[in-house]
């Protein structure tokens, strides 16, 4: 399965640590994250991630372009609802999170979320993603 992986800047250690907890699962999987988060994933987990651009950058029509082909399966994006400068490209991410919507990819965006989704994701209950492509 295809996972995407983005943070806002002040989640972006919530998001290493969470790739640590599961790295065992996450392993198992290709990985797609925005440039930044890519990075800091691979330093602490040793894991492959394809880097798209920084997402202010480009890096959410990146990630938009694999979602409208149906080339993701997954998406966690942990985001900051309380940080201001967040907010400066939210209605980028906006796009993305309508993306998800209309193409029927799960979409995670607090930490709970995400474990339910990646412990759904090693049950095998995210295969039906295989045969909707």
């Amino acid at each position: 399965m295809n996972i995407g992986l983005i943070a806002h800047d002040t989640k972006k250690k919530l998001m290493q640590n969470f790739c640590i907890a599961y790295r065992g699962i996450l392993s198992k999987h290709s990985l797609y994250a925005t440039g930044t988060t890519g990075r800091l994933i691979e330093e602490v987990t040793n894991l492959n991630v394809y880097k798209y651009l920084a997402g202010h950058l480009g890096g959410e029509q990146q990630l938009g372009s694999q979602i409208e082909n149906n080339d993701l399966d997954m998406l966690i994006f942990l985001r900051d609802p309380q940080n201001p400068k967040a907010h400066s490209h939210e209605f980028d991410f906006n796009n993305v999170f309508r993306l998800c919507d209309m193409h029927n990819i799960p979409l995670a965006t607090n930490l709970a979320t995400a474990e339910l989704l990646i412990k759904a994701l090693e049950r095998g209950d995210l295969e039906w993603r295989d045969i909707y492509k």
